[in-house]
């Protein structure tokens, strides 16, 4: 619950995927198909299917446990290992382990945002300031979206993913807000809304998969089933 006297909101921060857009879908098309258009260029799949680029990437995630939330470096760099076992002398891993990743990215960027999130977001923008939190690997610039956020923080690039209190910190401080008058928008309850709780902002958790929030709830966390429950949180808690 909110207390009777707490600050009115100024500032919103949102995850992205899975919150502006369901993301399951797209990260699977994207991994396959980058990964054929690979394969038809230089044909490695036979001796490294993309299970093994998987397995290299989770280990690669495990020996440098500070890039592990920097998804794009670790792929690039486990495919170039691999292209590199493959036979492939340096400069050729090099230069298909980029054309492959360029790939990847440009797919993962091929989504389609909630049909509400464009209208609910310029309507926010009209009394909020708006920022963007993301573990993934999103280029928000790439996306219809982007005029709706004065920035976005990719926090395992900043080598600092979710939970991690500094993305929420530096969203605040460019936002030029508290955390008692921001509000976190965001689908995970460990990367999201426990954060933001802890630290003394509101927080929305989107519960996806209906599962309902493990007991006991934070003060401050707000359980919605979908983004477009958001007007009318939001409305409760300024009221």
């Amino acid at each position: 619950m909110t207390p009777a006297n707490a600050p009115r909101l100024t500032a919103l921060t949102f995850d992205l995927d899975d919150t502006l857009w369901a993301n399951r879908a797209v990260m699977e098309r994207a991994e396959a198909e980058h990964y054929a258009w690979l394969d038809g260029e230089i044909g490695h799949a036979n001796d490294f299917p993309l299970e093994e680029y998987t397995r290299r990437r989770m280990a690669l995630g495990l020996e440098h446990p500070l890039r592990r939330g920097d998804f794009t470096w670790l792929r690039r760099e486990a495919m170039h290992a691999m292209l590199r076992d493959a036979g492939h002398d340096d400069e050729q891993a090099g230069h298909w382990s980029r054309a492959a990743i360029e790939r990847f990215l440009a797919l993962r960027h091929e989504l389609t945002p909630f049909p509400e999130a464009s209208e609910l977001l310029d309507s926010l923008a009209r009394d909020y300031r708006l920022g963007a939190i993301t573990n993934g690997n999103v280029d928000l610039a790439r996306l219809a979206l982007d005029h709706h956020f004065e920035f976005s923080i990719a926090a395992g690039e900043w080598l600092a993913p979710k939970p991690d209190a500094r993305p929420f910190l530096a969203a605040m401080a460019r936002l030029g807000s508290r955390p008692s008058t921001t509000l976190h928008i965001g689908d995970s309850w460990k990367e999201d809304a426990l954060p933001a709780a802890r630290l003394g902002m509101q927080a929305a958790w989107i519960d996806v998969k209906g599962q309902g929030a493990p007991a006991p709830v934070p003060a401050g966390v707000h359980v919605i089933s979908h983004v477009r429950e958001l007007p009318a949180l939001i409305a409760r808690l300024n009221d």
